[in-house]
């Protein structure tokens, strides 16, 4: 989603500043990111300045100091404003963009969306876009010094529909020059379950089984999803289970004893809680993405073949008291 807005930036004309919120996202850009652009939009950038001459001058030499506007002491506010500035003159302007918000990294988001707050009140052409988890998001929106992104338009990101799941095998397949047949594609779309890791994880693991192959078979792409579903437990799994409380994990082996949505009541008689505990787990879980509401009083799974895994690996000894 974040290429597409960035594709589409710069054939407005637009320049983009793509980030992540790793580590020193927030120094990166201000003593890597602006200082580089500025140096190629400001004509006077760079500039060379006579220092001296030694005489006689047929037989001495000229000496010239070169002197760089643009070293890197200026802050971010102070160097986007110069870099709209010069921008302005082209009617063009600086779009931002940020993957995998979250807390982690709050004092460099302060520091970012602060910036970007001036620079809109200042009338600068700046855009800001991020992406993350709904959780983190929603982290950063209740945050009390990021009030500002309150204003922006939230979208979230559904399942995948089956049509473009389709789309998203067969024309990198056919564009790579090996052709997939529909009896095998229909089984990765399946597999898939509109889950975009998932097809990413089946579409390599079919493509690979075979490779030498002018067609991707239904045996390949049987292969592929059983090599997927097992990579999906170690790359997703382990670690979305490991972030949750011994209590949380519980919940969620509780819900896996069924086939489909899960009845809250239910869960609640299997792991022998009251009602607002209940509850209180439901809330956290929703939060961190890994149920859903499935209708009045059920949940379900989020992430596919979260339920089989947990069948598989799960621990369904009671909680500990609710935290």
């Amino acid at each position: 989603m974040l290429n597409a807005v960035e594709d589409i930036a710069r054939e407005e004309g637009w320049i983009v500043i793509s980030e992540t919120a790793s580590p020193g996202f927030a120094a990166r850009i201000s003593f890597d990111q602006l200082p580089s652009l500025l140096r190629d939009f400001d004509p006077k950038a760079v500039s060379r300045h006579l220092r001296g001459l030694t005489a006689p001058l047929s037989a001495g030499a000229v000496q010239w100091e070169t002197i760089e506007r643009h070293v890197v002491q200026s802050g971010m506010r102070s160097q986007l404003a110069m870099l709209t500035d010069l921008l302005d003159e082209h009617h063009t302007g600086v779009l931002i963009t940020l993957d995998e918000v979250h807390r982690q990294q709050i004092d460099e988001l302060h520091e970012l969306i602060t910036t970007i707050q001036h620079a809109f009140r200042e009338n600068r052409q700046v855009a800001f876009v991020a992406a993350g988890l709904a959780s983190s998001v929603s982290d950063l929106l209740n945050d009390t010094v990021l009030t500002f992104l309150r204003r922006a338009t939230r979208y979230t990101l559904g399942p995948v529909s089956d049509a473009d799941v389709e789309r998203g095998f067969r024309e990198p397949i056919e564009e790579a020059g090996r052709q997939v047949g529909q009896s095998a594609l229909d089984l990765l779309v399946d597999a898939a379950r509109g889950y975009p890791f998932m097809i990413q994880l089946v579409g390599e693991e079919a493509w690979d089984a075979n490779p030498g192959e002018p067609e991707i078979s239904r045996n390949d792409a049987r292969h592929g999803v059983g090599r997927a579903r097992r990579r999906i437990g170690s790359l997703v799994y382990e670690p979305a289970l490991g972030a949750t409380t011994p209590a949380g994990r519980a919940f969620l082996v509780a819900m896996s004893a069924d086939d489909g949505p899960s009845n809250i009541a239910d869960i609640r008689e299997r792991l022998g809680v009251t009602s607002s505990y209940a509850g209180q787990y439901r809330r956290r879980l929703m939060d961190s993405e890994l149920i859903q509401p499935a209708g009045h009083g059920y949940v379900d799974f989020a992430l596919p073949y979260l339920r089989e895994y947990l069948r598989e690996h799960g621990d369904a000894s009671r909680p500990p008291a609710a935290e």
